[in-house]
């Protein structure tokens, strides 16, 4: 009997993974038919641009849309509302203004929920059937529009669900509540420059069940929270293999999303992290379409639960082993000796002035022996010497900007603003 229940557990599950897979892979394919073509540039897409996406909203009969509240400056936050069942489940983009690609991520779920007839209506009708779901697309548009981390009053949001300063704080520790979400989902962008664990992959989504007390107990809250994560991350890697990571869940008394699961919701976080060639986060914002509707399944059906929430702690943690670009193997020279050296160099966004768009300003991050870092991209100059564009010998500082030659017999290249080129 024991030897019979093994196998139908494992038939079960087995079952369970194929379905969830061969869901993902759909969406995969069937992103662009639902992709929200007025969104492709983060910084450009503001408050006045999510407001007519919100009016078509209200015109399907299948969303309720409210004003949930008011930013600092006065501008709408919005409350979707999809679904009649349960349980309850809330999500939330931006509360930090310059985190966009899950706002461009849940505006493609809108089109997606609003769509038929394409094979996906079993899944939209599990969905209203079996949980509700309350979406809070873009809670900081005062950052938004600056297009930068804190509110207009310039408080992290993030680091305000004790004291509750900021309007947008008091709203979403208010709709916690009183929704009372059985499962919340905290939809962030991190660093490009993470690393999977110690490997040279840089972590394109990284996934954290929230601790809601210093000892970073597990209980029935949490267990939840990481069982969606292990589905998620089993289905993001057949599109982003080895490049799923763990955030850290050091316990931070002032952060919602402790608090959030401190007062009894399952706190998922997503971070948004680095791919490479995608500036714009478009592949990124494919990845959250495809890992949220995937998991919002599973919390309608149940079927999270048969996840062991010991694969949890089989997903890499983040590290910091990445710049974007290092090169390996130069020469310098000083004071007429010639030495080896590494350089490492990061491109910084900077806004201009209306914060729609940037500039790259690049900096010397480290020089020397870096043989034990990764560069996004990465050049072995083979004893090329580090020299200014007037050819003379160069000894770069951190701080410095990324405009240097290297030049050899052989071949010479040109690094400016950070980004490399042949000569």
């Amino acid at each position: 009997m024991k030897h019979l229940l093994l196998v139908v557990s494992f038939f079960c599950m087995s079952e369970t993974i194929f379905a969830q897979n061969n869901l993902a892979q759909r969406l995969f394919d069937a992103h662009e038919l639902f992709k929200e073509k007025s969104v492709t540039e983060r910084r450009a897409f503001k408050h006045r641009h999510l407001v007519p996406l919100i009016d078509k909203a209200k015109t399907n009969s299948n969303f309720s849309v409210t004003e949930a509240g008011k930013s600092f400056e006065g501008r709408s936050i919005f409350q979707l509302k999809y679904g009649k069942g349960a349980p309850p489940v809330l999500l939330w983009s931006q509360m930090h203004g310059d985190e966009a690609t899950a706002t461009m991520a849940l505006l493609d779920i809108f089109n997606f929920l609003n769509a038929s007839g394409d094979g996906f209506d079993d899944l939209r009708k599990k969905l209203q059937e079996k949980s509700t779901l309350y979406f809070v697309p873009m809670l900081n548009p005062d950052g938004v529009e600056r297009w930068q981390r804190r509110t207009a009053q310039e408080i992290d949001m993030n680091r305000d669900a004790l004291r509750l300063q900021c309007p947008e704080s008091k709203l979403l520790k208010h709709l916690q509540q009183t929704l009372k979400p059985a499962v919340g989902f905290n939809l962030h962008d991190q660093s490009p420059r993470y690393s999977v664990g110690e490997s040279k992959e840089v972590a394109a989504i990284s996934f954290l069940a929230t601790a809601y007390n210093e000892e970073r107990t597990i209980n029935s809250v949490r267990e939840r929270a990481m069982q969606l994560i292990v589905g998620m991350n089993r289905e993001l890697q057949k599109f982003v293999p080895n490049q799923v990571a763990r955030y850290s869940d050091e316990f931070e008394p002032r952060a919602f999303g402790d608090n959030i699961a401190k007062w009894g919701t399952s706190l998922v976080l997503i971070e948004s992290g680095g791919y490479k060639n995608d500036p714009e986060k478009q592949y990124l914002r494919k990845m959250n379409f495809v890992a949220i509707l995937t998991a919002l399944e599973s919390i309608a059906d149940g079927t999270y639960a048969r996840e062991n929430r010991n694969d949890y702690e089989k997903i890499p943690q983040n590290a910091r082993n990445h710049y974007d670009l290092i090169i390996r193997n130069a020469k310098t020279e000083l004071n007429g000796q010639t030495y080896t050296v590494d350089v490492a160099v990061n491109r910084n966004e900077v806004n201009n002035a209306d914060a729609t768009a940037f500039s790259y300003r690049s900096s010397i991050e480290d020089f020397g022996d870096l043989s034990v870092f990764y560069g996004i991209d990465e050049l072995d100059a083979q004893g090329a010497m580090l020299v200014d564009a007037k050819g003379k010998p160069l000894v770069l500082r951190l701080g410095d900007r990324g405009n240097f030659e290297l030049r050899s017999d052989k071949k010479s290249w040109k690094v400016e603003s950070g980004f490399l080129k042949s000569l």
